[in-house]
């Protein structure tokens, strides 16, 4: 059963190595710390699982750090690397002291309701008391340098997200139409309904702890906290 979940966004400027000396996003790595040591802090925890978007969907997923993608190096001929969402996950996870097994999943950016509802089910019955991890990003509209500024939306996805965080409403988020999502860049929409799925598995309306809602960079960052234990 999800007893907690914490979302976190996963841009590149959370690896400390990427943001130069002023460290643009030393605030936001602060809140998203903030947000896994309280995850991590939820007694008798059997594993945390962190989930986030990649290519295709699937669980036990490993690899090396990318972080030097970002920072102009090329790949390695046959190097294998985490998806950036999980890459952020381990570095958040890494600046909290805790014993707390972890596992990992990605679920495709483009995954149906059908595929979320299974994989919400499958970590949501991992173990007794599991803790979820949710890497996932808004949407790319929010500033003149922002890929998809100029582009109107007869809905607000990211309100709608951010609402519902806010709310711990887990069936808003399920409602969140993938292709409305899609088409406002919200990339972290498939991560988010997987959560909203895991945790609709169990008895408890989730008390909500909203931490962040900004777009310091043009594209929405989210930050919450929700406790689902009894």
């Amino acid at each position: 059963m999800i007893v907690a979940t914490a979302v976190c966004p996963h841009p590149p400027l959370l690896m400390r190595e990427l943001t130069g000396i002023q460290d643009a996003a030393a605030d936001l790595r602060g809140v998203c710390v903030s947000a896994v040591s309280s995850l991590l802090s939820v007694p008798d925890l059997d594993v945390v699982v962190v989930v986030g978007g990649g290519d295709a969907s699937g669980e036990g997923v490993s690899g090396g750090d990318p972080a030097h993608l970002y920072a102009a190096r090329p790949r390695t001929e046959g190097e294998r690397l985490l998806p950036l969402s999980l890459a952020v996950a381990h570095r958040l996870l890494g600046a909290v002291d805790h014993g707390v097994p972890v596992e990992t999943a990605t679920v495709a950016w483009d995954a149906p309701a059908g595929e979320i509802a299974v994989l919400g089910r499958t970590l949501a019955r991992r173990a007794p008391r599991v803790g979820l991890l949710v890497m996932a990003d808004g949407g790319t509209r929010w500033g003149v340098m922002a890929p998809g500024h100029l582009e109107g939306a007869s809905v607000d996805v990211d309100r709608a997200v951010g609402e519902a965080l806010a709310a711990g409403d887990a069936r808003a988020l399920l409602d969140v139409d993938p292709r409305q999502a899609d088409e406002q860049r919200v990339g972290g929409r498939a991560a988010l309904q997987v959560m909203a799925a895991a945790v609709a598995e169990g008895p408890v309306v989730p008390r909500p702890e909203p931490l962040y809602h900004d777009a310091p960079f043009g594209i929405t960052y989210f930050v919450a906290v929700w406790s689902c234990d009894c």
